[in-house]
């Protein structure tokens, strides 16, 4: 004979209770829980339904026939936690960070021709510390860094300037136009914003002799001065010049990608910003999480991803 489970400790120690609303209620014998009728389903079940397809709270009541509070019980007891896994081989690493308000974010490691995550952890802003404390621990778990892909941190490129490092060409045509604006009026910033629009698809000794034949055409308009209220002379387009020294700067690594010893990297950092996007849209489903909840629901996410691609699967914790 059939024996309703109960939805608290799990034994079939359960009777039928009466019915309310023409749903049938049962009651434990064991420890008094009073519950109605619903589907059978495992704590895999329910939590890849909560997280993978994406469905809410109520959704997952209507679903399986159990009250919003035994649904949020039953996922509050789900435990998810993110352990660094065990690594091998060797490869390129994606490092960036992305943040839920001013305090809140996740640092994410992924390998480059794989997508898996090699290291993730919770920060409240994006030291450097943070970074090196991530590239620390992908060498200490047996993974061998044959170069970074970061986003323009300027302090990291010193800090790991014993690996090759790519800067993400699409982060440099944003810092550029962030600083010229998507429509610049003067002609000097129309030609550097078209120049960094052919990023992606130049050579580096062509991309070196365009700019430098940029700074050259343009000198007279870069060094111009004009007299301030304050009484001294400073650059008249100071955003111009702004837009130049920070391409001076990430320059050297616009084109690591293209060296022979890097053959393989990637010269952006979209897979990781795909992944940040698709977790992203996780979450939106679930608004009001608390900060525990959320960091549970994104470990979730991350150790999913981990197994889908093969790696070694981590007994929840």
């Amino acid at each position: 004979m059939f024996k309703m489970r109960c939805q608290v400790c799990g034994c079939t120690h359960t009777k039928k209770n009466g019915v309310r609303k023409g749903v049938q209620l049962y009651k434990c014998q064991d420890c008094g829980y009073q519950f109605r009728a619903g589907t059978e389903i495992s704590e895999v079940d329910l939590w890849n339904a909560y997280q993978q397809e994406k469905q809410t709270i109520k959704e997952l009541s209507g679903r399986f026939g159990m009250s919003v509070a035994t649904i949020k019980r039953r996922l509050h007891d789900i435990k998810r936690e993110w352990v660094q896994p065990p690594l091998s081989g060797e490869g390129f690493v994606h490092l960036d960070v992305t943040y839920w308000g001013r305090s809140f974010g996740v640092l994410l490691a992924l390998d480059n021709q794989t997508g898996k995550p090699l290291y993730m952890a919770f920060v409240k802003s994006e030291t450097v510390k943070d970074y090196e404390d991530a590239v620390s621990s992908i060498k200490g778990r047996g993974y061998s860094i044959r170069g970074l892909i970061i986003d323009g941190k300027q302090s990291m490129f010193k800090t790991f300037s014993e690996y090759p490092i790519q800067m993400c060409q699409f982060h440099m045509k944003q810092i550029i136009r962030r600083y010229l604006t998507l429509n610049p009026k003067m002609l000097a910033s129309r030609e550097l914003r078209e120049l960094l629009g052919r990023l992606h698809r130049s050579d580096e000794a062509d991309f070196k002799k365009e700019y430098q034949d940029w700074k050259v055409k343009w000198k007279d308009t870069i060094d111009h001065k004009s007299l301030h209220k304050d009484g001294k002379m400073h650059y008249t387009h100071q955003r111009l010049r702004a837009a130049m020294n920070s391409l001076n700067f990430y320059l050297p690594y616009l084109f690591t990608f293209q060296r022979e010893d890097c053959k393989g990297m990637s010269n952006t950092n979209n897979k990781i910003e795909g992944t940040f996007t698709d977790l992203k849209k996780n979450l939106n489903n679930h608004s009001g999480l608390t900060t525990e909840n959320r960091k549970r629901f994104i470990s979730g996410f991350f150790l999913a991803l981990a197994e889908s691609l093969g790696m070694e699967k981590q007994e929840p914790r």
